[in-house]
């Protein structure tokens, strides 16, 4: 699965939460996907910016749920996971013992995990609560184009 198609599965009340959290916290890449969303639609930004927030998540998504947003996408859910939810990225790679600073991985392409330690770090990570966003942060992970773990894509799709 790649960015665009993580926005494309997402409900539109996951994808209301996290625009809300990069708005609140990251509002310049939040202004990025009004700007990809705007462009789509062919629109002036400053139509999109005068709507409701539901609707502007509701066309940041449709924006990039498309195949030609998927660099927009991936970057937006990596801004998401370091701004809005840095603790759960953290958790995830020390989980995997990834070496990182601070949720920034220090090797552009990390070592690939056993598939048994994969699936160990994700049922450890899924089984802490039932926060929506543990398992956004895994697709996304995944959807990084550094990551190519197809053993974890598996388990994700399994």
């Amino acid at each position: 699965m790649r960015s665009y198609q993580v926005f494309a599965a997402m409900p539109p009340d996951r994808a209301i939460a996290v625009m809300s959290g990069l708005s609140e916290n990251a509002p310049g890449m939040f202004q990025q996907a009004l700007f990809a969303a705007s462009a789509s639609m062919n629109a002036r930004p400053v139509y999109l910016q005068r709507q409701p927030f539901e609707k502007q998540v509701t066309a940041v998504r449709r924006a990039l749920s498309r195949v030609a947003a998927n660099g927009v996408a991936e970057e937006i859910l990596a801004v998401y996971f370091l701004e809005c939810r840095k603790e759960l990225l953290i958790e995830w790679l020390d989980l995997l013992g990834i070496e990182h600073e601070d949720g920034i991985l220090k090797n552009d392409s990390p070592v690939v995990p056993e598939k048994a330690e994969l699936q160990k770090a994700r049922d450890t990570f899924c089984g802490v609560d039932d926060d929506a966003d543990r398992s956004l942060l895994l697709h996304a992970f995944a959807a990084q184009g550094a990551i190519d773990w197809p053993d974890l894509e598996a388990l994700l799709d399994g």
